[in-house]
C-alpha cells in the first residue's frame, strides 16, 4: 500500500473503522486506532492525554479518539493544508446509525472535490445503509490506483454510477478492470 497523499490513507482507514463497527457494534477505542496505524505502517511519535501523533515519510496523522466520536486528521508532511483530510466517526442518535465520513480538513483551501460517500451503519442491525467505494492504494508503472474488491465493484455497479470517480467525483474512463480519472489522476482497479 502506498501512502503518498492524505487520501491514500483516509480511504483505507475509513474502511477499516467501518469494518470494526460492523464487527463490534461500537466506535474504535484508542488502542484499536493505534493498531490500525501500525497496520498501515505509521510510526507513533507522541501519545498524550487522548491525542496521538503518527507519521510516515509523506504524512502526519493526528488522532483524537473520544468515546462518543473519533477524529483523525491526515496532513501532508510538508504542512500543506490544501489536501488535508479529516476522518470523523460518530454515532448519530437522530439517524440511529454509526457514521464514518472523510471531509476536507480545510474547506477554504482544499484543492479537490471529495466524492467519497460516507459509511452509514444502522446501530441496531449493524447493516450498512450506504455503499461507499473504499479500498487501498497500490502503484505500478501505469500510476496510482484505488484497489477495490469484486464485491465492492458489484455493489457499486448495481447501486451507483461506475463512471463517477469515488475519490473526487470526476469522470472515470474504464478499460477492462481498470479505470482512469481525468480530474484527480487516480485510477481504480478491481481485484479478485
Amino acid at each position: 500500500m502506498k501512502l503518498y497523499e492524505p487520501v491514500t490513507l483516509a480511504m483505507p482507514l475509513a474502511k477499516r473503522i467501518g469494518g470494526l463497527i460492523l464487527e463490534k457494534g461500537r466506535l474504535p477505542e484508542g488502542d484499536e486506532i493505534r493498531e490500525f496505524m501500525r497496520e498501515f505502517g505509521l510510526e507513533e511519535s507522541c501519545l498524550d492525554r487522548g491525542m496521538a501523533i503518527y507519521r510516515t515519510k509523506f504524512l502526519v496523522v493526528l488522532a483524537f479518539p473520544r468515546g462518543e466520536n473519533v477524529v483523525i486528521d491526515v496532513i501532508s508532511s510538508s504542512g500543506e493544508l490544501s489536501d488535508a483530510l479529516e476522518i470523523i466517526a460518530y454515532r448519530d442518535r437522530e439517524l440511529g446509525a454509526f457514521v464514518v465520513e472523510i471531509l476536507p480538513a480545510n474547506d477554504l483551501e482544499y484543492e479537490g472535490n471529495i466524492g467519497i460517500e460516507p459509511i452509514i451503519i444502522d446501530e441496531k442491525t449493524l447493516k450498512p445503509e450506504s455503499n461507499p467505494v473504499l479500498g487501498h492504494f497500490e502503484e505500478d508503472e501505469e500510476g496510482l490506483f484505488l484497489v477495490i474488491d469484486r464485491e465492492t465493484y458489484e455493489r457499486w455497479k448495481s447501486e451507483g454510477d461506475v463512471h463517477t470517480c469515488p475519490v473526487c467525483g470526476g469522470e472515470l474512463a474504464w478499460k477492462g478492470e481498470k479505470a482512469y480519472c481525468r480530474d484527480c489522476g487516480y485510477g481504480v482497479r478491481v481485484k479478485g
